[in-house]
This record gives structure tokens, sequence and C-alpha cells, in this order.
């Protein structure tokens, strides 16, 4: 079995720092901002006013109907806000009617049902009408 040993005053050549490891350690810091970026800005839903048709208003389906207006958060951070009139208290399904920006950030002030339909009142005055046809039965 034969040893090698190195010759007394030799040095091992010096291993420069190399150019990858600083380039990894860039692409995970990009890699966690877009991450986080994405995560915070995710598109959510929230319902900002909810109502509910009273039990003296009667729809031929005899099912209950429900309001909802809901405010939609983009990725790109726009907003945008949809009524929803529909058999169940989540707003997933029944009729949708996109509104202003501007109006939805105001608010709902007050909504009327009727055998007729739903009137739904805004802070800024305006008014709009469901009538019952366009979302009886569900849609």
């Amino acid at each position: 079995m034969s040893l090698t040993v190195p010759l007394p005053g030799a040095t091992r050549p010096r291993r420069r720092p190399g150019l990858l490891p600083p380039l990894w350690g860039l692409l995970a810091g990009v890699v966690l901002t877009v991450s986080l970026t994405t995560v915070l800005w995710w598109p959510h839903d929230e319902v900002t006013f909810r109502s509910a048709a009273p039990s003296s208003v009667a729809y031929p389906d005899g099912a209950p109907y429900h309001l909802a207006l809901t405010h939609r958060t983009t990725l790109s951070g726009g907003d945008t806000f949809r009524l929803v009139v529909g058999r169940g208290p989540t707003p997933a399904y029944g009729h949708w009617l996109d509104v202003d920006t501007a109006l939805g950030h105001q608010g709902v002030t007050a909504t009327v049902w009727t055998r007729e339909g739903v009137r739904i009142r805004f802070a800024e005055g305006h008014e709009l009408f469901v009538p019952a046809p366009s979302f009886l039965g569900g849609r």
C-alpha cells in the first residue's frame, strides 16, 4: 500500500468562490418574494351586504330568497362588486348583476322585497329593481 505525502512547502491551489451560490440565493429570494406577493394579493370575495326576503313575501316556488352584495379584489389590485339574488344565503348561485365600483364602495342602504321583485337602494340615492322572474327558480 503506498501513501502519498505532500512535499514540504507545497500548498494546494486555492479555490476561488464560485458565482453559483450567490445566484441560487438571488433566485430563491426572487421566488419567495413573488410567492408572498401573489398570496397577499390573491383574489378574494367578501360579502359587504346581505338581505333576505321577509316571510310575508312568498314567491310561487315557496323558496326563501336572499340578496348579497359581494366585493371582489383582483390579483392586480382592482375592485369589482356584484349583486347576487338567489335561493341560498351564500352568493354562489343565482341571478347576478355587476355594480359600479363607486356605488359598491358606498354600499346598499335598504332593500324592499315584494312579490314583483326586489328594490335595492344605494347610499348615493340610486335604485335598482330586479324583477322576480329574473331570480325565481334559482337562476
